[in-house]
C-alpha cells in the first residue's frame, strides 16, 4: 500500500510523543491535546500502517519492534519540521532576542567566558539568561522548555527521550591545592590528603559520586571539615586561601593552575572521567540555539578565541 500522502505530520507527532512519554495521557498533555484525540490519531496511524506500533495497557505505552524501527525515522521527520519552522520564525525576529542557557557550574566556568564573548560579537543585541544547577534539574528544565540548550551529562534513556546529546569532552577528577600547601610538590597519598579538609561536589552529582568511590577504593571516607558545594568560585577561593584540598573536574581549576595560584597533586584518578556535552530539544530549535551549540562545540575542543 502506498502510504505517501496518507500518513500526516500529526500522526508522526502523536506517535513520537507517546513513544517518548511511554504514556498516552502524558503525551496528550505535552501536545496540548485531549487524550481521546491522541488515541484516535494513533489508531489511525496503526490502521494505515497495517500493524501495531505501540503496546498500550494500563501501565503505559511501549513501542513494538516495528514501532521502534519506525520511531527512528519519525523522530527525524518531526525534528526536521520543527527546525525548519524555527528557522522561519528566527528569520523574521529582530536581533533583540533572548537565549536561555543551562549549565553545570563546573562546565559553565570552563566554557562560557569565551562563548559569551563570541556570542555577543555575533548577536550584539542578544540577551542571555544563564542558569546553573545540577544535571537532573537542568534536564527537567530543558524538557519543560525553561531553558533552550544546556551543557551537561547524558542521563538514563527515559530521561533523554526526545533530547539530543553531542559530546564536547571527557575529564577526570583532579586534586588541587595552593602552591604553599604542605602537600604541594610531594608525592601525596590519599591518606595524607584526607588529613586536610576536602572541598567536594554536592551530594547527588557525578563528580561527588566519583570522589566517594575513589576514596572508598583506598579505604577512606570524607574527612571531618569537608566542604560540599556547587559554587566553583567559592571552592577555588577557599583552596587558594587555606590548606583545603579541592577535588574538581580537571578543567575547572585550569586557569588557576596556569596562573600559578593552584597546583595539581600527582595522584591517580583513573576511572573518574565524565563526559560533558551539549544537550538540546527539538522543541527549542532556532538559529540562535544553533549558534550557541556551534560555539560550545568549538570551546569544548579549545578553538574559541576570547
Amino acid at each position: 500500500m502506498d502510504l505517501h500522502g496518507r500518513i500526516r505530520l500529526r500522526h508522526l507527532t502523536c506517535f513520537v510523543a507517546v513513544a517518548h512519554e511511554r504514556h498516552v495521557g502524558r503525551a496528550a498533555e505535552r501536545l496540548h491535546l485531549s487524550q481521546p484525540a491522541v488515541t484516535k490519531t494513533i489508531n489511525e496511524l496503526e490502521l494505515l500502517a497495517g500493524m501495531k506500533l505501540l503496546d498500550r495497557g494500563r501501565h503505559g505505552a511501549v513501542p513494538t519492534a516495528a514501532g521502534e524501527r519506525f520511531l527512528d525515522h519519525a523522530e527525524r521527520v518531526v525534528q526536521a519540521f520543527d527546525t525548519a519552522v524555527a528557522g522561519l520564525a528566527g528569520a523574521g525576529e529582530s536581533e533583540h532576542a533572548t537565549v536561555r542557557i543551562g549549565a553545570l557550574p563546573s562546565a559553565a566556568s570552563v566554557l562560557l567566558p569565551e562563548v559569551l564573548g563570541e556570542l555577543r560579537a555575533q548577536h550584539p543585541e542578544l540577551d542571555v539568561r544563564l542558569r546553573t544547577a545540577t544535571n537532573t534539574e537542568l534536564l527537567a528544565a530543558l524538557r519543560a522548555g525553561d531553558v533552550d540548550v544546556m551543557i551537561g551529562r547524558m542521563s538514563d534513556p527515559d530521561t533523554m527521550a526526545g533530547l539530543s546529546f553531542e559530546l564536547l569532552y571527557a575529564e577526570a577528577l583532579a586534586f588541587v591545592v595552593r602552591p604553599g600547601h604542605p602537600l604541594a610538590g610531594t608525592r601525596a597519598t590519599f591518606p595524607a590528603m584526607c588529613e586536610y579538609p576536602l572541598v567536594v561536589g554536592a551530594a547527588g552529582t557525578v563528580p561527588r559520586h566519583h570522589t566517594d568511590v575513589l576514596l572508598r577504593r583506598h579505604g577512606l571516607e570524607l574527612p571531618p571539615g569537608t566542604v560540599e558545594t556547587l559554587d566553583v568560585a567559592v571552592a577555588a577561593a577557599y583552596a587558594r586561601e587555606s590548606d583545603a584540598v579541592w577535588v574538581a573536574p580537571e578543567r575547572v581549576p585550569g586557569r588557576d593552575i596556569a596562573d600559578g595560584r593552584l597546583t595539581r597533586l600527582p595522584v591517580d584518578t583513573v576511572g573518574t572521567a565524565e563526559t560533558i556535552g551539549v544537550i538540546r530539544s527539538a522543541a527549542a530549535a532556532s538559529a540562535i540555539v544553533d549558534d550557541v551549540a556551534a560555539l560550545l562545540r568549538r570551546a569544548g575542543h579549545g578553538t574559541v578565541s576570547a
